[in-house]
């Protein structure tokens, strides 16, 4: 649509948090801002994508509506509207966690998305789009950002961990995305974790202990010594746990979750890889 010059006034980007909506308002704020003219594929080295990416082009307004839920903070914003863009070829507004408004300040914000002038562009982020009046949700081009899967974490931390030149092993990616849950801001924060606590380098082990999870061999061994009714070797491997020092609902939820697989696999073998 950028590249075929067919712009909508505003936009909607929804998802959970730390999945990039905002990092995506950006790059389309460059998008429609690039020197080298309108595309979906901005240069990112001329002085508008430069002044983004650090957060000091004067026609991109960032708002944090969390902070700024009154209606008064709204209109004040809105009141620039009527100004055309000082350097960009569109003023863009940028409104995080927009669900967060009054419902004072949705009707001076509709107000506003009713008749936008030509040059201004409203990028809203939200992480609950079902707080927002359907009259606001009418008016935007939505798009909803799923959560990054296990897969594309640990992909994206190993070609970060390989950018800086820091020793890892695949599985301990593995186990940092699975913490993550979805999330690539919590995973690159618990990559710096791991490798404070790794003294340089990500590795299984350490970052098992810092998370405070096991490794699945101690949960496959407690679960055999209850099936076969041991109770000795049963609390003999509940101590031994315990003095691993784990988190006791994360371990109850990957029990939960080992459990869930083994009925998947007897109900429907093929649906378990």
């Amino acid at each position: 649509a950028l590249d075929q010059g067919r712009l909508h006034h505003a936009y909607l980007l929804s998802g959970t948090r730390a999945v990039g909506k905002t990092t995506i308002a950006r790059i389309l704020a460059k998008s429609l801002n690039c020197e080298q003219g309108i595309s979906s594929h901005p240069c990112g080295v001329c002085d508008t994508c430069r002044e983004i990416d650090q957060g000091n082009f004067v026609d991109l307004l960032e708002i944090d509506a969390a902070s700024r839920t009154k209606v008064e903070d709204t209109r004040e914003l809105l009141d620039n509207v009527q100004y055309r863009p000082a350097r960009g070829r569109f003023k863009v507004y940028l409104i995080d966690e927009v669900h967060m408004l009054s419902r004072h300040s949705f009707n001076a914000l509709l107000k506003t998305l009713e008749e936008p002038p030509p040059y201004v562009k409203f990028l809203l982020a939200t992480t609950d789009p079902q707080k927002l009046p359907i009259t606001i949700l009418s008016r935007c081009l939505q798009f909803h950002l799923k959560s990054l899967d296990q897969t594309q974490i640990a992909r994206q931390l190993e070609w970060v961990l390989d950018q800086e030149g820091q020793p890892f092993e695949p599985r301990a990616l593995l186990a940092l995305a699975k913490a993550a849950d979805g999330s690539m801001r919590d995973a690159l924060s618990l990559t710096d974790q791991a490798l404070a606590h790794g003294n340089g380098s990500v590795r299984l082990e350490s970052v098992l202990t810092m998370l405070g999870t096991l490794d699945h061999h101690h949960l496959h061994q407690l679960l055999e010594a209850v099936l076969r009714q041991d109770a000795p070797a049963t609390m003999a491997k509940i101590t031994e746990i315990a003095t691993l020092g784990p988190d006791f609902d994360q371990l109850h939820a990957e029990l939960e979750a080992l459990l869930h697989r083994v009925a998947m696999a007897q109900l429907l073998p093929a649906s378990v890889q």
